[in-house]
Order: C-alpha cells, then sequence, then structure tokens
C-alpha cells in the first residue's frame, strides 16, 4: 500500500512545476516573466506589464490573450480620460491552472491517439534522403518518386513511432489519472 501512494506521490507535480509547464507552453519565457509579474496584483496595465518586463507592447498583448483563451489571465478594459484609448488592466488568476493544465493534457491526448490510428491505418512511404513522408495514396499518385528529389520511395517502418506513441499515451493517462 505504501509503496503505490508513494508511486503515485512521486508521479505528482507541485503547483509551481505545473503553473512552469503550461505557461511554458502556452507562452514560452516571457509569458512565465508575466505571471510572475502580476502574481499578488490586480488589475494591472498592460503597459506597465510591458515597461516593466521590457517586453513590446504588441508582444505583451499577444502573451496575455494567450493566457486570457486558457483563463489564465482576465483582463477589465477602461477608456482613458485623456488620450481616449481603451486600457486592457490584467488580473492572474492561478486558481485556475489545474483546470487548463488537465485541459491542455486531454487535449495533448487526443491529438497522440489521432495520430496513433493514422500511423496504425496507413503505409508511410519515403526516399532514403528523408525529403518527404507520404501515405500510400499519395506515394501512388506520385509514383513511388520523391516529389523533392526524385529518388524512389520505399515503404517506412514506423513500429518505433507506434511504440513512441503508445508509450506517451500511456504516460499522459497516468497523469491525468493521478491529477
Amino acid at each position: 500500500m505504501e509503496k503505490s501512494t508513494d508511486n503515485i506521490l512521486a508521479t505528482m507535480k507541485d503547483e509551481k512545476q505545473i503553473e512552469e509547464e503550461l505557461v511554458g507552453d502556452l507562452t514560452g519565457e516571457e509569458g512565465l516573466k508575466i505571471i510572475e509579474y502580476l502574481k499578488g496584483k490586480k488589475d494591472i496595465s498592460e503597459f506597465i506589464i510591458a515597461e516593466k518586463l521590457n517586453i513590446e507592447i504588441h508582444q505583451t498583448r499577444t502573451l496575455l490573450y494567450r493566457l486570457l483563451d486558457n483563463n489564465i489571465a482576465t483582463f477589465i478594459r477602461k477608456k482613458d480620460k485623456i488620450k481616449g484609448w481603451y486600457i486592457c488592466y490584467w488580473t492572474y488568476h492561478p486558481e485556475n491552472i489545474n483546470h487548463a493544465y488537465m485541459k491542455e493534457k486531454k487535449a495533448k491526448l487526443e491529438k497522440l491517439n489521432e495520430r496513433l490510428h493514422k500511423e496504425e491505418d496507413n503505409q508511410f512511404f519515403m526516399c532514403k534522403n528523408a525529403c518527404t513522408r507520404m501515405p500510400f495514396e499519395k506515394a501512388v499518385d506520385f509514383e513511388f518518386k520523391c516529389p523533392e528529389c526524385g529518388e524512389l520511395m520505399n515503404q517506412q517502418d514506423n513500429s518505433r513511432t507506434i511504440e513512441f506513441l503508445k508509450t506517451r499515451i500511456d504516460e499522459l493517462v497516468k497523469e491525468i489519472k493521478v491529477k
């Protein structure tokens, strides 16, 4: 009983790791800087965020909107009384990280399952230069000649790809169940 509990605890990620992995995947290093800056603050102007972190305003907005798409950040819009522009004031919501993380993991799992079915249901062909990889139907259209280099295309053994996908799917399923 203790060993299985230890295994589960060993595979669980702490909140900080989940936050870094999710935000890193969605927005990269710059996005991580943004959430670190927003932590504990409320309704911070996008211009202040951009200035304090030395990130272009357009890039800052792009990153903030990616966070918004995953409900990790929200904004309110207010009109500047002097200039007449609308300014967005952003708030970070760490309480939504776990939900967004699970949603992202499930989406990855779905994509991997689709890819696995495609790999299992098709024969793929590739030239010796590995210019392009295509399913049998397309290879027939090109008369088994590479459209890039003209070399003869041979059937590719995709058993290693299938095994890799199955392993990754199993890992994700376990991760989703643990969380």
